[in-house]
């Protein structure tokens, strides 16, 4: 089974598809740093549906979803937003963890695994 590699960089790859999986980097909020969690969580899940995109899938294949939040009393802010964007029906296994990110002005991080 092959392995392709899209948007490779010397570091990682954002996107890396094996057989009929596609699996993303994780993403975290470029535009709208230092924003509120709700307006990073936007801009991320839009980056996150270009790359499936890309890859040649979308969010109604999602397999599961590893969201990490700077501050994890937040959590409810960002499920509206994500409650918004996901699928009905079509949801994915999903973690949410509370852990340091690259700065204060980053308040979430999100990875998500897909099929074809």
């Amino acid at each position: 089974m092959t392995i392709k590699r899209l948007q490779v960089g010397p570091r990682m790859s954002k996107i890396v598809i094996h057989g009929d999986t596609v699996h993303l980097c994780g993403v975290t909020a470029d535009k709208t740093k230092g924003q509120s969690l709700a307006e990073q969580t936007r801009e991320i899940l839009g980056v996150i549906d270009a790359l499936l995109a890309e890859a040649g899938t979308d969010k109604s294949k999602l397999l599961a979803a590893t969201i990490w939040l700077s501050d994890i009393r937040t959590v409810d802010e960002m499920n509206s937003v994500w409650d918004a964007w996901v699928v009905p029906g079509a949801t994915p296994v999903r973690a949410c963890i509370e852990a340091l990110l690259q700065g204060p002005e980053k308040k979430i991080e999100i990875q998500v695994t897909a099929a074809k």
